[in-house]
Formats: structure tokens, C-alpha cells, sequence
């Protein structure tokens, strides 16, 4: 397909900035030379109240649109708050495509998750898979949310003729991601929890579920690059899925954390929590057809990240424990 390039001096607004997608992408549109990025922070525009949103697009009117903004948690965040998870995110979605439409936005890219698609869907995930089976129920609400994303976007394109886009990306991590107790996914809750055992010189470390669940990991970074080559090479309403075709079991990824950090105690696996969807590996036939793939392999990233994170501890940003 033929997409027109993106100019680089067009407004573009980042939403979510502050996230761990959302300062990705906002760092790369900066390296590749955009010279007009628009930001806010929450305190600044709350996404999830429509009148401020509608303000927002009236008076700035943004060309491009990344929309990285999104309510996002773990297993034990989304088993806790799920009307949460599903109204915050569809009120940011609702509020922010309509706006664009509204206020001449030509190109905008929603992000959702991997989550969207069924919890024993054909490996590898192709996008095509969507809405073919049950979901994930630790995770149903926020994905039913992100999956009302992509129909708001494919609705959009029909009725208005848009160029609208959105991509799956399968599980991230990098710097910026989050490392709280309460809401980390799996990499950095690793990270945080072998760091603090290795300086406390704890004998154990205990990892939730069998650790036979396989899972794929993309360095941010890498989908910053995807975020653009997108914008700019692909037009359709289907969703289109950014990873990078590898996988590996959560007892492998946690021996993995636990000799980047130096961790040389004892690994436990509670098999009392929750493994949530066994495998989730996603079909990159797709993109790798549009041109990109991913650089950044997990071993160097997660290095780089480990060290991100411990001079974050340094600096007192993020807690230890």
C-alpha cells in the first residue's frame, strides 16, 4: 500500500508522554527531527473528561496522533480494579478518536495490547484471530476496552473515510516502565523484586504461577521505531500486530533477570497464582512484510534496562521493594 510520509513539521500530539510507550515515542519523534510535538500530562488534560478533550483538539489541532495513553497494570492490577481498567480506557478512547475526527487530525495510531485477542487463540497470534474466542479473565476488561478501540477505529475509517491505524504490540519493557508492587507487569516486577533480594541477600525468590507460561517481550524502543514506520507505511483498518516473534517461558525469562541483576539465590514458583494465558506469540507476517523488524534483542535490553532502573534507585524515583 502507498502511504504518504509523515512531515516532520506537522503538529503531532503524544498522548500518554509520560507512560513507558508514550516517552518512547516521544523521544524517537524527536531524534527523527519533528520540530511541532504537543504534549500534556494528566494533571494537564485529563483524557477521560470529554469537554477538556474536545477544548484540547479545537485549539491545538494536531495532524498525527499517537494515542499511548491508557490506564495499564499487571495480573493483580487488572484482577483488582476491572471496571476500572474498562471505563478509563474506553472514556480515553471514546474522547480522544472522536476529537481527532472532529478537529482535522489525518493521521492517528491507536495502541492497544495483545490482550485483545482469545486466551487460546492459534500460535503464533494472527491479527485475523480477533474475536474468534473467549478472552483472558484476569485481563477481560481491559482488553474488552482496547478491543472497542480498534472497532471505534475500523467505525471511524468507514463512516469518515479517516486514516486511522492501530497496532497490537506484545508485551514491553524498557526505561520509563512501571516497577510498583502494585502494578508491574512481569519484567520489571522481576527486576525489582531479584535487585532488592540480591542487595538484601535474600536465600529465595518467589516467582507467581508454574513458570511454564511462554511470553514475548519487545523493547520499547524498538516499537517507537514501529510507531512511525507505521504512520507512514501502512493504511488499513485491520490491526496490525508489532513484536518480535520470539518467545520464552517465564521460569527461563526469570533466570534470565535473576543472572542480569546477579541474583545467585534459590527461584520459587508459587503455583498457587495465577499463570494467566499460556502462550501468546504473535504473528509478525505482517509487518515484516511493511519493513520492520525488531533490533533490539532481549538480552541486551534487558540489560540496558536493569541499569536504568538502578539509577533510578540511585536517584530515588522508583522504590525498592
Amino acid at each position: 500500500m502507498t502511504v504518504a510520509p509523515l512531515s516532520r513539521s506537522a503538529r503531532t500530539y503524544v498522548a500518554g508522554h509520560r507512560g513507558l510507550v508514550g516517552g518512547a515515542v516521544l523521544r524517537h519523534l524527536l531524534a527523527e527531527g519533528f520540530s511541532d510535538v504537543v504534549t500534556r500530562t494528566s494533571g494537564e488534560l485529563d483524557l477521560r473528561d470529554a469537554a477538556a478533550v474536545e477544548h484540547f483538539f479545537e485549539v491545538q489541532r494536531p495532524a498525527t496522533v499517537v494515542l499511548a495513553a491508557a490506564k495499564v497494570g499487571g495480573i493483580l492490577a487488572n484482577s483488582t480494579y476491572p471496571a476500572d481498567f474498562l471505563s478509563d480506557n474506553i472514556r480515553i478512547q471514546v474522547n480522544v478518536l472522536d476529537a481527532a475526527a472532529r478537529h482535522g487530525t489525518t493521521k492517528l495510531l491507536f495502541l492497544g495490547s495483545s490482550c485483545i485477542y482469545p486466551k487460546f487463540a492459534e500460535q503464533p497470534i494472527r491479527e485475523d484471530s480477533l474475536l474468534t474466542g473467549l478472552l483472558e479473565p484476569t485481563n477481560d476488561a481491559y482488553a474488552i476496552a482496547k478491543i472497542a478501540g480498534v472497532l471505534h477505529v475500523q467505525a471511524l475509517r468507514r463512516q469518515h473515510g479517516l486514516h486511522f491505524i492501530s497496532a497490537m504490540p506484545t508485551n514491553l519493557y524498557g526505561p520509563g516502565d512501571n516497577f510498583s508492587p502494585e502494578g508491574s507487569h512481569v519484567l520489571p516486577g522481576l527486576i525489582r523484586r531479584f535487585e532488592a533480594a540480591r542487595l538484601a541477600g535474600d536465600p529465595t525468590v518467589t516467582v507467581w504461577g508454574t513458570g511454564t507460561p511462554r511470553r514475548e517481550f519487545l523493547h520499547v524502543d524498538d516499537l517507537a521505531r514501529a510507531c512511525v514506520h507505521l504512520l507512514e507505511h501502512y493504511d488499513d483498518g485491520a490491526p496490525i500486530n508489532i513484536g518480535v516473534g520470539q518467545d520464552l517461558p517465564i521460569a527461563e525469562l526469570a533466570q534470565l533477570v535473576a543472572d542480569t541483576v546477579g541474583y545467585t539465590g534459590q527461584l520459587v514458583f508459587d503455583t498457587s497464582k495465577p499463570d494467566g494465558t499460556p502462550r501468546k506469540l504473535l504473528d509478525m507476517g505482517k509487518i515484516h512484510d511493511l519493513g520492520w523488524r525488531a533490533e533490539i534483542g532481549l538480552a541486551e535490553g534487558l540489560a540496558a534496562t536493569v541499569d536504568w532502573y538502578r539509577e533510578q534507585l540511585a536517584a530515588g524515583t522508583v522504590r525498592a521493594a
